[in-house]
């Protein structure tokens, strides 16, 4: 769930120049093995799916810095998606909440994949009983006929567009749509279309980025996820993918130093700025608490909303320096007119180009006994 718009920047083709040959034959691997690579996880579902078949549509679901930070875990009449702490980002993400809205999101894409295929289901939180336990979620299968959803078609066309879109504004019958869609008990999303709220909420942004960007810590982490090339990409199967963001490929050695010279604060705040001021609006999405099952049902109302946007030819991505760093919650809060609550996605969407898939995990990967 988490974002970097920029990691390269649009001066990189500049700066490397003439050098573009050399980087071209470094064994970087190309765009086409890279599809290649990745096209199995976006097969059609089975009309019998096993369990495998739906836990590859639940790693579809969004998730911060494309860790992937989860388990699934097989039982009778159930799938448990569980933490995995060993991929966490404490520093952007410290208290874990971007993992329980990733597993909310997985959560959702797994029940309306098995809803689609007749074996619709509840999903739940098991909170634990032992020590030290941060709980699960459940999904739990039961009968039915198939039950069809345009969420549902989304699913394997959905994806996090770090680009400019080209600013249309989007129907009143479409932002109902949107709501509707993302409706799930105790959590409530405000939309921002007007154009003063949203560059406050820019401003917002920009001050978010620059605190960041000013955190070696935070800095040192981002870039320990970034995949500069499809042959690294498709080596890890995780990470933010570069060229994902419409940026250039560079080799492994290059990747790190190219950052650090081009990706600053400046250069990215320029970059926010104008994909903010490109979209037609902003989705803030606020739970009803601050505990890992309030955080897992906003994964799953925001994924609701980026799947219902994703059928109606829309295209999204997080913004969410504003919740990472806690010192600007209350002013989020304020601006979307929910004082006291702990704002927990920010959103853009808009009509937008389609990029490069982001990778993801083999499903034996993630699979636990």
């Amino acid at each position: 769930m988490h974002r970097r718009q920029m990691l390269i920047g649009a001066g990189a083709a500049v700066a490397l120049g003439g050098g573009a040959a050399f980087v071209s034959a470094s064994g970087m691997g190309s765009s086409s093995d890279y599809a290649a690579g990745i096209a199995p996880l976006r097969r059609p579902l089975p009309e019998t799916p096993s369990a495998r078949d739906l836990i590859r549509y639940a790693t579809l679901a969004p998730n911060g810095h494309n860790t992937q930070p989860w388990r699934f875990r097989i039982g009778d009449g159930r799938i448990d998606i569980l933490p995995d702490f060993s991929r966490r980002t404490p520093v952007v993400d410290p208290d874990d909440h971007h993992i329980f809205v990733s597993l909310g999101a997985a959560a959702e894409n797994l029940s309306l994949a098995s809803a689609a295929r007749g074996a619709p289901g509840v999903i739940g939180f098991d909170p634990g009983n032992t020590p030290g336990s941060t709980g699960a979620v459940v999904f739990a299968f039961e009968s039915a006929r198939p039950i069809p959803s345009p969420l549902f078609d989304a699913i394997t066309m959905r994806q996090s567009t770090r680009a400019d879109y080209d600013g249309r504004s989007v129907s009143p019958a479409d932002l109902g749509a949107l709501a509707t869609a993302a409706a799930v008990p105790g959590v409530d999303l405000v939309l921002l279309t007007d154009r003063s709220r949203m560059d406050r909420l820019r401003d917002l942004v920009v001050a978010g980025n620059s605190r960041q960007m000013a955190d070696p810590a935070f800095v040192l982490e981002l870039k320990s996820w970034l995949r500069f090339n499809p042959k690294q990409a498709l080596r890890t199967r995780d990470g933010l993918y570069s060229v994902a963001s419409g940026n250039p490929a560079l080799p492994d050695w290059l990747g790190p130093p190219a950052f650090d010279w081009l990706s600053t604060a400046t250069s990215e705040n320029d970059v926010y700025a104008r994909q903010i001021r490109s979209s037609a609006g902003i989705a803030v999405f606020v739970g009803g608490g601050e505990t890992p099952a309030h955080w897992v049902a906003v994964g799953q109302a925001c994924q609701r909303f980026a799947l219902q946007a994703t059928a109606l030819g829309l295209k999204h991505a997080f913004i969410n320096q504003p919740v990472e760093v806690a010192r600007l919650r209350p002013d989020l809060a304020a601006l979307i007119g929910l004082r006291g609550r702990r704002p927990d996605i920010v959103m853009r969407f808009g009509y937008g180009p389609t990029l490069p898939w982001s990778p993801r995990r083999p499903v034996d990967a993630v699979i636990v006994a």
